[in-house]
């Protein structure tokens, strides 16, 4: 099923090599309850919807084939990228601070550089050193600097993310983008991530550590969500090692009303993950400001990705209205 989303979007979406379903039944989904989901849709400023079931295209609207900044979704590719090098050896996740020499414009504590690898990746540092790239909920819930020690408490908390893409680009010495383009876009059949237009490190006015924003595709994000319902392979190929797959998407610590936190991952937790919807135990999630997302529905071997044109000022899709458009979805369910 195909529709174009909002003003402006292309009467068909842009598959490229993508399989499809002949019919939703066909997959043994509801179409009536598809197009509810695609009205739903249709109301909000989605600007690419895309569902992919059992490694085919169930549905599609909107503009798959255009990038946009996946903002959070990042964390998640790096954390693959964490885990490739970690197996590897290459990355040591018990090393703290301290031993890599990692430090800040403000100078970090004794106790603070005690954070290892690990607590970062789990956003558990205790390390709230101004950031940036950081939205205003960010922002908000950031605690008082010293306020904790390392691995003592869970913060959602750019600090740690900007400083793990130093720790990668040090431990490997591989640029984060063109690693990411050979070591997983490649192998997973991504079509459109070119890492020296695609990728950025942007400058931070209080902190050492860049951001690394990411510029991507519906459908490309969809085959990194595929890549991770496999069990980390791709045509035959372990690309991300099963383990790290399976233990970068376990519940490590609770976060309230988006359910739990993983290795930069979100994960279900009772069915918590987004307001309005009740997800499948096992669910996992990659989110970016104002409503990117990638949802991996492992009880459904469904990839569901969600994209809004952030390239303008004005539109958002909030995590309680993307629960009510994914609601709609699971009620197509078999």
């Amino acid at each position: 099923m195909q529709r174009a989303l909002g003003d402006g979007d292309a009467a068909e979406a842009e598959l490229g090599a993508w399989p499809r379903w002949n019919s939703p039944e066909d997959a043994g989904w509801s179409a009536a309850g598809l197009r509810a989901a695609l009205e739903d849709a249709a109301n909000t400023d989605t600007a690419a919807l895309m569902v992919v079931v059992r490694g085919r295209v169930l549905l599609s609207a909107g503009r798959v084939a255009a990038r946009f900044n996946a903002h959070s979704i990042r964390k998640s590719l790096l954390s693959a990228l964490i885990g490739i090098h970690a197996e590897a050896g290459r990355i040591d996740l018990e090393a703290s601070l301290e031993d890599l020499g990692i430090d800040d414009q403000l100078g970090l504590t004794p106790r603070e550089k005690l954070a290892t690898v690990l607590d970062l990746l789990c956003a558990r540092s205790g390390i709230y050193h101004p950031s940036g790239y950081e939205s205003p909920w960010m922002l908000s819930i950031k605690p008082a600097r010293h306020s904790a020690g390392p691995g003592t408490a869970w913060c959602y908390n750019n600090w740690d993310f900007n400083a793990l893409g130093t720790i990668f680009r040090q431990c490997t010495g591989a640029d984060i983008f063109r690693d990411f383009a050979a070591r997983i876009a490649a192998p997973c059949g991504m079509e459109d991530f070119r890492p020296e237009q695609d990728g950025a490190y942007v400058p931070l006015p209080e902190s050492r550590h860049p951001a690394y924003p990411f510029r991507l595709t519906a459908r490309d994000l969809a085959r990194f969500g595929q890549l991770f319902l496999d069990g980390g392979r791709a045509d035959g190929r372990q690309v991300v090692p099963e383990n790290w797959m399976r233990m970068s998407v376990l519940p490590v610590s609770e976060a309230g009303h988006h359910g739990a936190y993983g290795y930069m991952w979100w994960v279900a937790r009772q069915g918590v993950m987004f307001p309005n919807v009740v997800v499948p135990e096992g669910s996992y999630a990659a989110l970016g400001t104002r409503g990117h997302v990638l949802l991996v529905l492992p009880a459904l071997q469904a990839v569901v990705v969600h994209r809004v044109d952030t390239d303008q000022p004005g539109p958002s899709v909030s995590y309680a209205r993307f629960g009510r458009l994914l609601r709609h979805l699971l009620a197509a369910a078999p």
